[in-house]
This record gives structure tokens, sequence and C-alpha cells, in this order.
């Protein structure tokens, strides 16, 4: 039977919210069968709760940010990521502020925590949503036209096209797939980092957006270039974040998916969208276990093995 899993024990870090710039103490714990993964404001009395599902998903500008009775916590898609890109099914995760720190701008910080703390097996089987026709969402028309979509499909893969019309974007691809029967999540897609125009960080802190943002969490562009010293980390890394934010939205929906998911200039909003989109039609997915691994896709029989291992 493929199983349930949580974390061996609770692990901690500190970091700078990227939207907010509020300094905050991130606890990851382990959690029983079934509990999903469940955010906690601690700093409030008493601790806010928000368990995820799409429908928890409110403010999607420049992140996924959940919303329980005037209460939020923004930014919660990196570390959804890396809790899908590890097939994590159950967790606690406590924080003391309104956002989860950026740390390094991509997943990679939150996966070395969870392998820190370990993998556990529970004995639970466990749940897929799997699709049985597909399903798509679209904004906009002509050159503004952005979509989302996705497929039937006996694993988890995603493609992503990107347009953002700057030499330094253009210049690296702008289409990027992975199939996680093939590739891994912690070497291919994990170290994506976050992007920002420069030209853009007046209006968004104006808003109250990316008051915490900075070279150590972020790959910053002027008009023409990249203006970290380091450079990139993948050469499709603009591209290669898309797929690992997607991964953190999609992993809203509260459970693995067994799907071919592709998108068109898409971003937190439509992606959330397209959850609803499929929850709305009974017809469109069925949940689903495995009573044996020969029975389980590829893709998610590889995070019982190498995905566990420090690179």
């Amino acid at each position: 039977m493929l199983k349930q899993s949580t974390i061996k024990k609770s692990v901690k870090t500190v970091g700078v919210g990227l939207h907010s710039g509020t300094k905050v103490e991130l606890i990851i714990r382990p959690a029983e069968i079934d509990a999903g993964i469940v955010f906690r404001r601690v700093d409030l009395t008493p601790p806010v709760v928000f368990p995820v599902s799409a429908q928890s998903v409110g403010d999607t500008r420049m992140a996924s940010t959940l919303l329980r009775d005037g209460v939020k916590i923004s930014t919660v898609e990196h570390i959804m990521s890396a809790c899908a890109g590890l097939g994590i099914d159950n967790l606690i995760i406590d924080v003391s502020a309104e956002e989860i720190p950026i740390m390094d701008g991509s997943a990679s910080s939150f996966v070395y925590l969870l392998q820190q703390a370990g993998k556990q097996e529970q004995s639970a089987p466990k749940k897929f949503i799997r699709l049985l026709k597909s399903v798509e969402v679209r904004e906009g028309k002509g050159a503004a036209e952005k979509w989302a979509r996705l497929d039937p499909y006996h694993g988890f893969k995603l493609k992503f096209y990107i347009e953002f019309n700057h030499p330094a974007v253009d210049g690296t691809r702008q289409t990027a797939e992975v199939d996680f029967g093939e590739v891994s999540y912690v070497k291919d897609v994990a170290r994506a980092r976050t992007f920002g125009f420069m030209q853009d960080v007046e209006s968004l802190r104006g808003i109250g957006l990316a008051r915490g943002g900075s070279f150590e969490n972020a790959i910053v562009l002027d008009e023409f270039r990249v203006l970290n010293a380091d450079g990139l980390r993948y050469e499709d890394e603009f591209v290669r974040h898309k797929i690992l934010d997607a991964i953190g939205d999609l992993y809203l929906i509260g459970h693995p998916l067994l799907a071919s998911y592709s998108a068109h200039k898409s971003g937190h909003g439509l992606n959330n969208q397209l959850l609803r989109a499929l929850l709305a039609q009974a017809d469109a997915y069925e949940i689903i276990s495995f009573d044996s691994l020969e029975q389980a896709p590829q893709s998610y029989l590889q995070h019982t093995i190498d995905q566990w291992l420090p690179a």
C-alpha cells in the first residue's frame, strides 16, 4: 500500500516575509493521519487554524494567501510546493506572523528542513485526486490571454509558458516541462527563485508588497539584465520558478493530483480558479488510493527514495 506520511520530529527556522518585511518564526510539526497540511497563526490568542483548501485562498496578488475570519497567512506556495515535492500529506505549520518567511526565494530551505525532520510513514492509504476529464480556465483576449489546464494523466507533470518581453528573460528558455516520473523535484525544481523587476518595486511597496525583498531572496532585474552577482541557478530559472509556484498552488486542493498541468502566463489567481473549476465538476475527478506500489504512478514512488536523501 502507498501510505500517507508526515515528519518524524519538529523543526524550526526564522526568516523575513517577502511582502510584509516582518521577522517570523516558523515551526513545522508532525500531524495525525488525514490531518492534511494545517497552518496556525500562533501569535494570536487563541491561535487561528487554517486547514488548506482551494476555498481558503483569498488574496492572490503576488502570492497565495489563506484567509479565515479576517485573519491571513500569505506566501504559502513555496512551503506547499516543498510538501508536494517530497510527498508529505500531513503537517502542522506554526507561524508567528502573517506571512511565511521567504528564505532564499525558492523552496530549497523548506526541503532542507523537511529532510532534517525525516519522513514518517503512517498506517493509512495515501489519497490522490485523479483527473477523469480535462478542466481549463482562461482570462483576457489576444496578447493578454492567460490560461491554465488540467488533463488526465497517470502521474504528475507540468508544462509552463511565460512571456515577459524583457531581454534577460527572453534570453532564457521561456517554456519548461517537468514530469516527476522522470526528474527530481529536489534537484530540478526546488532551487528556482522568485524574481522581480526594479522598476516595479516602488509601486509594489506602495500597496504593501515586496517590503522584504532583496538580492538574498529573489532574482532582481533592471530594464536589461539580472543584477544578482551569482547569476541564475538554472538556465531557465524564471519559468522553472513558475512551475515551483504552480506545484504549491495546486497542492492547496488538499491531496496530490494525478494530472497533467499546462499553463500560459498563469499565476496564483488563475491556478486557484482552476482548482475551483475542477471541484465544481463532480464528474471531472475521483479520490483514489493504491493497494499496491505496483499500481501507483512512478512519479509518487520516487518520493519514497531519492527525494529524502540530502543533496
